[in-house]
């Protein structure tokens, strides 16, 4: 089905004022399927972006434009401290203002507690022996890797020779085999 442009305006509107809807509730009410909606809200932020306007007229300079994997750490860290500050009942607006899914919350929540922990225990963040190992193992690959790259290169540059000199030269035997007409 085709929307108008004044449509689609409204709808992305309603997802970004003060008192948002989510795309899940606003499809209930207008009948437009959810994936749309939410493209819809996705595209809006884009353009706004590309314009030089503010994608999320709410947020307040938050990254509510980018997707939350873009994000800094320290907004990440910002956002989790906001967070804590903010009711349960209050959250859920809380997290559409800043497009984010209560699951990012939940994991960035837990890497600050985590980071906290090693911090206060005077620990730095350190690799396992696994990836260890596995760097270790890349590296030796890589290196055996880049032996075979120039014996290969090696081998080809011979080869050339040899077609080279079997062209100019002819067989061992004294024939011009490379050369018709002898």
């Amino acid at each position: 089905m085709e929307y108008s442009e004044g449509f689609k305006s409204r709808m992305v509107q309603k997802m970004l004022e003060p008192a948002a809807m989510t795309a899940c509730s606003l499809s209930r009410e207008c009948g437009v399927p959810q994936g749309t909606l939410s493209r819809w809200l996705r595209l809006a932020r884009i353009v706004g972006a590309m314009n030089g306007k503010q994608a999320n007229p709410i947020g307040n300079g938050d990254p509510a434009a980018r997707r939350p994997q873009d994000w800094s750490a320290q907004e990440k860290l910002d956002a989790v401290l906001e967070a804590a500050a903010i009711a349960d009942e209050d959250l859920g607006a809380f997290l559409r203002t800043k497009g984010l899914h209560e699951a990012n919350l939940v994991a960035w929540r837990k890497t600050v507690l985590a980071a906290s922990r090693a911090a206060l225990a005077g620990e730095r963040p350190r690799k396992s022996r696994k990836q260890t190992k596995e760097i270790g193992r890349i590296r030796e690959l890589e290196k055996e890797l880049d032996r075979k790259e120039k014996a290969l290169a090696e081998v080809a540059a011979l080869l050339v020779l040899k077609k080279k000199v079997h062209a100019i030269w002819g067989d061992e035997d004294g024939s011009m085999s490379g050369r018709r007409g002898s």
